[in-house]
């Protein structure tokens, strides 16, 4: 690589890390938090997806598998592996490109709220987190989570090398060092 062409490389590499550190964070805090919560639910989400899906998907059993699995549960534990894997850097790439339709329904969530007035007066997006840190207001939220939206396009956009690239270290544990990070 010519010298101007590594310096680019290198500023890509660097704002993509950075970018990938700041959502990979936020993902750990909220997943962790929501975990740690033990089968906690923001009652808002429900009254968010019962306005949202049309009545006859909004079935009984569909909104207790929502409500005592799916957002207990599942969406926590797929919050912290994301922000872990985007922490790693590994395919950093590839699991922002999964974490959009995450941080489009939060998005979508945080305005129906704001549209609800002071009904719903926190998110509640991090879990017991909140009760160390504060609460985030429906607005806030929604301002956070265009940053991380904005952060995640950062990342595949600007992410150099290959679009399923892996970190050397990675690499070297698997004993394939052939692939540049």
């Amino acid at each position: 690589m010519t010298e101007p062409t590594e310096k680019k490389y290198k500023t890509r590499k660097i704002i993509a890390l950075v970018a990938s550190i700041l959502v990979g964070l936020t993902f750990v805090m909220s997943g962790s938090g929501k975990t740690f919560g033990f089968g906690e639910v923001p009652g808002q989400t429900m009254h968010f997806l019962s306005d949202v899906l049309p009545d006859f998907l909004f079935t009984p059993e569909i909104a207790y598998f929502i409500g005592y699995i799916l957002l207990p549960y599942i969406i926590p534990l797929f919050e912290l592996a994301l922000g872990l894997l985007l922490l790693l850097q590994i395919w950093p790439r590839v699991f922002a490109c999964v974490s959009l339709p995450l941080i489009m329904a939060f998005i979508a969530n945080n305005s129906w709220l704001i549209s609800k007035g002071n009904e719903f007066p926190s998110c509640e997006c991090f879990g017991i987190w909140e009760e160390l840190f504060g609460q985030l207001t429906p607005l806030q939220s929604l301002v956070y989570d265009i940053v991380l939206l904005a952060l995640v396009l950062v990342i595949i956009v600007v992410h150099p090398g290959p679009f399923s690239s892996v970190p050397r270290w990675l690499a070297k544990l698997s004993g394939k060092d052939k692939q540049k990070t």
